[in-house]
C-alpha cells in the first residue's frame, strides 16, 4: 500500500429495532381489507365527551317531557323535597312505597344550585336536565371508546355516530326516571363486560356486577335482566380463560366462588337505599323488593295492567320511531352473525377454536343478546310504555354498528368473489360509502323526529313558560308590586323578577283533560296553587303532600312530614277519589286543549278555550292533532306548507278566568295603595 494513502470502511446501516407498538387489528372484530392502512377515525374520549355533550345539553334545554310519571313519581317528590309542596301519587305513600327516595335525593344538589346562586325556581329544572345529560355524555363515550379497543375501530365509529343522532337517546338521557339511571349503569357494566371473562380479570366481574345491581338497585330492579348474559358468561363460558379437561372443576369453582363475592359486595348498595327510603317513609321498606312484589304478584285485581295495555308490536312501533333504520339492523345482529360464521369466518380471526377456549363467535353473540333478551321479556308483558326500553337504548346502537360492520364484511366478500381481485376491494370507496349512507340516513330521520317533537308537542313547556314569563310579571305590574325600571333601562334589560309578592294573589291554576301533560310545579313558581277539576277521566288523580314550611337542611336531615302520610283515598286500584277535583268556579287560570277544526265538547268537558265570556286566551299555541294528520307527516317534521298542510292543529291554551282575576287586581292594587303590601 502506497504511503500517505488512508482507506474508508463504511458500516451497513442497521435495521431499526422492531415496533413495540400493539398490534392494530387486536379487538374482536377483524378487518380483512388494507389491514395496513391507516386507522379510522374515532373521537378519543375528551372529543367524544365535548361532542355528545352539545347535544344532550341541547336535549336537556328543549326535549318534552314524555311521560306524566316522570313529572308525578319523580319531579313532584323532588320539588316537595326542595321547597315543601307538590303532587303525591300512591307510589310515594308509606302504605305502597314503590318509588325510592334514595333515587330522587341524588338529585337534590343540583336542584339546589340555581337557589344558592338565586336565580330561581325554574332554572333548577334545567340544572337536573343538564346534570343528567353529563352524566349520560360520560357513559356513551366510554362505551365508544372501549368498543373501539375491545370490538373493532369501525364499530365503535358507528356506535358514536349512532348515539349522537338517535332521537331515542336524546328523549331518555335527559329524563328523570330510574330507567334512564338504569341506562347509564347498564351502559357502563357493559363496557366491563365487553373483555373476556378471566380467572385474572377480577376487575371485569367486580366492577360489572356493581354496576348492573347499581342500576337495578338505585333504578329500576327489572334492569337487571341485562346482566344475565353477562352472568351466564361468568359462570359457564371460558371467555379468555384457556382451561384444560383435568382442571375444569377448580376453574368453574373459582369462577362461581369469585362472581358470589362479587355479588356479595353489591348488596352493600342496599344499605344507603333501604336506610334513605326507610327514613323517608318513616319504616321500614325496601323499595326495589315492594315494586317487584306490586308488579309480578300484585293478583289480578292491582299490577300495572290497571294503567293500560298494549299489542305485542308496540315497542316494534315505538323504537322505529326512536330509531328508524336502527332497529332492523340490531335485531339482525345475531342472524347476521351466524352468516359471517359461514361466510366470512376469518373476520372473527380464529378459524377453529380448540376444544379448551371459547370461540369469538360465542363471546360476541353474549355482548349481543341482551337486547334480545330484554326485549322479549317485555314484550311478554301486557303494560308497556316507552321508558321501560330506555336501559337497552345504548345496546340497540351496539347491536345496530355490529351488524352494519358485518354486512360490510359480507360485500367485501361478494365483491372479492365477483372480482377475483383482493387488491381492487381495498381500494374501492362502495364500502365506506354504504356505511356512511346508513348513517346519514339514520341520523337525518332522527333529526327530523326530533324537530317533530318540538313543533308538534312543545306547547305544554312553553305556555307555563309564559305564565312565569308574562302574565304574572303583568299581574305585579298592574297592581304596583313590580318595581319600576331604573332611569334609562331598556325593557329587555330588566333584571329577573322576583315573583314572590305573587302570593299576594292568591291564585289557582287548574288541570282540566290535560293533567297528564303537566310539567311539574318546578316550572309554576311558588304562590301559584295548581288542582285538578274534573273531566272525562275516571282513574285515580295524584294529591297533595302534606305542606311543609320549614326550609330543608342537612342538619334535621329529614323534615317533610307529608312522606310519611298516605292520604285518605290515595289507592293502588286506580279507583277516582272525586276529593281530589276542586270546582271550575273556583280556578284564576285553566289550562286546556282545543281542537277548533274537529271540536269535541261534553257536559265534563266543555270548550273552555272558546268560552269568551268566562275565560280569556292568556295564550295559545299549535298542538298537533294527531288523530286528524297524516302518519308521515306527524311523525316526522320537514319545513314547507307542502309538508304541513297535511297535518291539523289544536290551540293548546293557558286560559285566564276574567272576572276572578280582575277582582283580585282590584283588591291587591287597592291593599298595595292602602300600604298594606
Amino acid at each position: 500500500m502506497a504511503s500517505n494513502v488512508q482507506t474508508l470502511r463504511l458500516r451497513r446501516k442497521e435495521d431499526p429495532k422492531p415496533s413495540l407498538k400493539p398490534a392494530r387489528h387486536s379487538g374482536i372484530l377483524q378487518d380483512q381489507l388494507r389491514r395496513s392502512a391507516r386507522k379510522p377515525w374515532n373521537p378519543d374520549f375528551l372529543a367524544a365527551v365535548r361532542i355528545l355533550l352539545l347535544i344532550r345539553v341541547a336535549a336537556a334545554m328543549y326535549t318534552n317531557i314524555q311521560d306524566c310519571d316522570e313529572v308525578f313519581n319523580f319531579w313532584e317528590p323532588l320539588h316537595y323535597v326542595d321547597h315543601g309542596h307538590a303532587f303525591q301519587t300512591w307510589e310515594v305513600t308509606p302504605m305502597y312505597a314503590v318509588r325510592s327516595w334514595a333515587y330522587v335525593l341524588l338529585h337534590l344538589i343540583p336542584a339546589r344550585l340555581p337557589l344558592i346562586l338565586n336565580l330561581g325556581k325554574r332554572p333548577s329544572f334545567f340544572a337536573v336536565r343538564i346534570t343528567l345529560a353529563v352524566v349520560s355524555t360520560l357513559c356513551e363515550a366510554k362505551l365508544c371508546r372501549t368498543v373501539v379497543e375491545k370490538v373493532n375501530e369501525r364499530v365503535g365509529r358507528y356506535l358514536f355516530f349512532m348515539l349522537l343522532f338517535s332521537a331515542g337517546m336524546w328523549n331518555a338521557a335527559p329524563a328523570l326516571l330510574p330507567s334512564s339511571f338504569a341506562m347509564y349503569a347498564t351502559t357502563i357494566a357493559f363496557t366491563y363486560s365487553l373483555e373476556p371473562s378471566s380467572i385474572q380479570n377480577k376487575r371485569r366481574t367486580l366492577f360489572a356486577t356493581m354496576l348492573f345491581a347499581t342500576g337495578a338497585i338505585v333504578g329500576w330492579p327489572f334492569a337487571l335482566a341485562l346482566s344475565l348474559p353477562f352472568v351466564f358468561e361468568e359462570l359457564l363460558i371460558f371467555g379468555g380463560d384457556r382451561v384444560e379437561p383435568s382442571s375444569r372443576k377448580s376453574w368453574m369453582i373459582s369462577r362461581w366462588k369469585r362472581f358470589f363475592i362479587a355479588g356479595l359486595v353489591s348488596t352493600l348498595i342496599f344499605v344507603p337505599v333501604i336506610a334513605i327510603d326507610s327514613v323517608a317513609y318513616g319504616g321500614w321498606n325496601i323499595v326495589p323488593w315492594n315494586i317487584i312484589r306490586y308488579n309480578v304478584f300484585g293478583g289480578s285485581e292491582r299490577g300495572s295492567d290497571l294503567y293500560g295495555t298494549a299489542p305485542w308490536y308496540f315497542y316494534i312501533l315505538n323504537l322505529l320511531l326512536n330509531f328508524n333504520v336502527l332497529v332492523p339492523l340490531a335485531f339482525i345482529s345475531l342472524p347476521g352473525l351466524a352468516v359471517t360464521y359461514r361466510i366470512d369466518r376469518k373476520r372473527l380471526g380464529m378459524f377453529k377454536p380448540g376444544p379448551d377456549q371459547s370461540s369469538p363467535f360465542t363471546l360476541l353473540a353474549l355482548r349481543l343478546a341482551p337486547l334480545y333478551v330484554w326485549t322479549a321479556i317485555l314484550t311478554a308483558q301486557a303494560h308497556k310504555e316507552e321508558r321501560f326500553m330506555f336501559p337497552a337504548y345504548p345496546l340497540i346502537c351496539f347491536n345496530a354498528a355490529v351488524a352494519l360492520y358485518l354486512i360490510r364484511g359480507w360485500m367485501e366478500v361478494a365483491y372479492i368473489s365477483a372480482t377475483k381481485s383482493s387488491y381492487r376491494a381495498s381500494r374501492s370507496i362502495i364500502f365506506g360509502a354504504t356505511t356512511c349512507t346508513v348513517i346519514a340516513v339514520t341520523g337525518l330521520i332522527s333529526l327530523s323526529r326530533v324537530l317533530a317533537l318540538w313543533h308538534y308537542y312543545h306547547a305544554p313547556l312553553s305556555v307555563f313558560s309564559y305564565l312565569e314569563a308574562h302574565e304574572l310579571p303583568r299581574l305585579l305590574n298592574v297592581t304596583g308590586l313590580l318595581p319600576p325600571l331604573p332611569q334609562e333601562t331598556e325593557e329587555i334589560d330588566r333584571p329577573s323578577i322576583d315573583l314572590a309578592p305573587i302570593r299576594a294573589f292568591d291564585l289557582r291554576l287548574c288541570l282540566a283533560k290535560e293533567w297528564y301533560r303537566f310539567p311539574g310545579h318546578y316550572l309554576v313558581p311558588n304562590g301559584v296553587k295548581v288542582d285538578f277539576v274534573k273531566s272525562e277521566f275516571g282513574g285515580l288523580l295524584p294529591a297533595h303532600f302534606e305542606e311543609s314550611h320549614a326550609k330543608l337542611t342537612f342538619n334535621g336531615w329529614w323534615d317533610r312530614p307529608g312522606s310519611r302520610i298516605t292520604p285518605a283515598n290515595l289507592n293502588d286500584l286506580n279507583k277516582e277519589a272525586p276529593e281530589f277535583h276542586v270546582p271550575i268556579e273556583s280556578c284564576d287560570y285553566l289550562v286546556d286543549l282545543d281542537f277548533p277544526e274537529h271540536p269535541v265538547s261534553s257536559l265534563l268537558e266543555p270548550r273552555y278555550a272558546v268560552d269568551n265570556e268566562t275565560w280569556e286566551r292568556v295564550s295559545c299555541l299549535p298542538f298537533l292533532d294527531a288523530a286528524h294528520s297524516s302518519l308521515l307527516t306527524r311523525t316526522l317534521w320537514l319545513p314547507g306548507s307542502w309538508w304541513q298542510d297535511k297535518n291539523e292543529f289544536g290551540d293548546y291554551c293557558l286560559l285566564k278566568n276574567k272576572d276572578m282575576v280582575y277582582k283580585k287586581e282590584v283588591e291587591v292594587a287597592s291593599r298595595v295603595q292602602e300600604g298594606k303590601l
